[in-house]
């Protein structure tokens, strides 16, 4: 079997990641979060190590989305019919993304919330 251009490999990587952003409302609300998060962490001025911790978030929310939504496909295209093993494959695949989203939010929160309070003490005092 003949191996691939390595362009190619990536070219049908990147059409999976725009076909996802296209039509995927969570992956929409991913990168939505995603830009506040970089837009925040200039204004906050963020150190490096918060940044790494912001980057490696975005890539593993973002990630498992991505494989959600393949999941999610190989289901449907292996099955029309309810089937209670499909469910719980395309429901693990959710949770999976919903524990990182989760994960991502609270490290967010410990990241930005000081800062934020930090800017309306100054503003208030």
């Amino acid at each position: 079997m003949k191996k691939q251009p390595l362009d190619r490999s990536f070219g049908y990587a990147f059409e999976g990641i725009w076909n996802t952003v296209k039509s995927e409302r969570n992956m929409q609300i991913h990168l939505g979060f995603t830009v506040c998060v970089i837009i925040a962490g200039f204004i906050f001025r963020i150190s490096k190590i918060e940044w790494l911790f912001c980057l490696v978030l975005f890539g593993q929310v973002m990630s498992l989305e991505l494989v959600n939504t393949a999941l999610e496909a190989a289901v449907d295209v292996a099955t029309d019919e309810w089937k209670p093993l499909a469910k719980k494959a395309k429901d693990a695949a959710a949770g999976a993304v919903l524990v990182s989203a989760i994960l991502a939010a609270i490290i967010g929160l410990l990241i930005f919330i000081p800062r934020l309070f930090e800017m309306i003490h100054l503003i208030a005092g």
